[in-house]
């Protein structure tokens, strides 16, 4: 992680803040968050996930209010007035930094879109934080490599609710998702996919407060993953029943 890098955490931070406590008294999420901003530096732009699944239910997503369910860094991060949130109502991103208002106005309908935040951390050479989790748990750009490859195990779907805006205006919208087909009982399976990143050191792992954490290479991996559903039929980034 180097300054002026557009850097994406996805984290569970619970056993970290229980270490950080134990030995220190306490744990701050605030300025977890505020040692990656002064890392990257103004040039920089940092996201958290703030993903949220209730509009796949038909429930109202309120930009202003819906809370993420990705993690406490992700709702501290929401809570802030230095972060802003982008606009898809289930994969939705806090962002600040310099690149924090184009992130805002993007507009796209699918989750993985090119035009996604997900493109933007793909064209722009991003990193990803995983800090406290597998990548099964944690690592949705493979999603965005497999609508771009086109898989065969995955389909659009589209998803109607209604959308509050952050002025508050109130409509019906309607924004999709490349999704798992369940009529082929797939199971998403992308564990493989990371340790093959680490072993061409393209995932580099480390441990603080008996907690890992591993920095990606988004662009690296992005060629790694079209590889293995190219040439490897995707067998490291699901499973058939």
């Amino acid at each position: 992680m180097k300054r002026n890098n557009i850097l994406l955490i996805a984290s569970d931070i619970s056993r970290y803040a229980y270490e950080e406590t134990k030995n220190k008294g306490h744990f701050n999420p605030n300025k977890f968050i505020d040692k990656y901003i002064d890392i990257i530096g103004e040039n920089g732009t940092l996201l958290f996930p703030t993903y949220n699944w209730d509009f796949c239910e038909g429930k109202t997503f309120d930009i202003r209010k819906i809370n993420s369910q990705t993690g406490v860094l992700s709702n501290t991060a929401l809570s802030r007035e230095d972060f802003i949130r982008t606009r898809h109502p289930i994969y939705s991103f806090a962002v600040h930094g310099k690149d924090a208002e184009y992130l805002a106005g993007l507009n796209n309908v699918g989750a993985f879109d090119k035009d996604s935040p997900f493109g933007y951390l793909y064209q722009n050479k991003a990193k990803m934080l995983i800090i406290g989790l597998e990548y099964q748990n944690s690592f949705t750009f493979v999603h965005y490599v497999e609508q771009q490859e086109k898989v065969h195990y995955r389909y659009t779907k589209v998803f109607t609710a209604n959308y509050i805006d952050k002025n508050g205006a109130e409509n019906g919208r309607v924004y999709s998702m490349h999704v798992r087909n369940l009529e082929k009982k797939v199971q998403t399976n992308i564990n493989p996919i990371g340790y093959i990143l680490e072993g061409k050191g393209i995932a580099e792992i480390w441990t603080k407060n008996k907690t890992k954490f591993i920095l990606i290479d988004l662009s690296k991996a992005y060629d790694v993953i079209k590889d293995d559903i190219r040439n490897n039929e995707a067998k490291n980034l699901y499973l058939e029943d």
